[in-house]
């Protein structure tokens, strides 16, 4: 998956939105899509996505567009025809910020854009008018900045982002109860109500997340160190890492940077 550099965002959507670029899912159309602390929007130019989780018999659905909550293993995306649109991740405030429901109403799956958001559901037809980059961008952030304006009431509160900002900076769930001063059981309804997964859930996310990171810039630079990749994104271990990886992306980490980078 070829993706286009974002350009600086307008300052009513830098704590929501934490990348907004343009696609390419290249000859095969196809892309996996890894957990991450974030939700996610895939707008395609023209046709339409078709979802599956290949670890869930029955899952494969059809969307003009779609979103994706926080999830625990990996789902595969396959655009036939055009294989080009505008991809944007959400952190998990922004769910309400921007669209109006909390990210738990998302947690574990993926649902039509339009049913999400019914003010969005001229995007893809619009987009698809576009002509450049430029106006796609715009059109995106325009559309977003207006759901801002719709749900200003909402994007999670400060115990929400408080509580984001422990788990992030903790190694361990209790420790992070400590930083913010409150039981784990407190922290743990702040996070299930909000997000749909637990603290000990979001935080193996942001690990899988910092190892993803690792892992592509390692292979960038020519050669991928499996255990430093490990040990600099919290894991035991290298065989540690690549459990979770295959438990969570469905193929080994040297899979997964080979298909990446060919």
């Amino acid at each position: 998956m070829t993706i286009v550099p974002a350009q600086h965002r307008p300052a009513a959507l830098a704590p929501f939105v934490t990348a907004l670029s343009a696609y390419d899912l290249g000859p095969a159309g196809v892309h996996r899509g890894l957990p991450s602390s974030t939700l996610s929007i895939t707008i395609p130019e023209t046709d339409s996505l078709e979802v599956a989780w290949p670890g869930r018999p029955g899952s494969r659905e059809r969307f003009r567009a779609v979103v994706a909550g926080l999830h625990l293993d990996a789902a595969e995306l396959r655009q036939r025809g055009g294989t080009r649109g505008v991809w944007l991740t959400l952190s998990p405030p922004g769910a309400g910020a921007l669209l109006g429901i909390p990210a738990s109403a998302l947690s574990g799956h993926v649902a039509d854009l339009a049913e999400v958001a019914p003010a969005l559901a001229h995007l893809p037809e619009r987009l698809a008018a576009c002509r450049s980059w430029p106006q796609r961008r715009a059109l995106v952030e325009d559309a977003l900045i207006a759901g801002r304006a719709r749900h200003q009431d909402n994007g999670g509160g400060r115990d929400l982002r408080a509580a984001l900002a422990a788990l992030s900076e903790a190694a361990r769930v209790q420790e992070a109860a400590r930083l913010l001063g409150c039981s784990r059981r407190h922290l743990s309804g702040v996070v299930r109500a909000e997000l749909g997964v637990t603290p000990k859930e979001y935080q193996r996310l942001l690990r899988f997340e910092a190892a993803r990171g690792a892992l592509a810039a390692a292979g960038r630079a020519g050669a991928a160190d499996l255990a430093a990749v490990a040990a600099a994104s919290g894991f035991a271990d290298q065989a540690h890492f690549t459990r979770e990886w295959r438990v969570m992306a469905g193929c080994t980490p040297t899979e997964w940077l080979r298909a990446e980078t060919r």
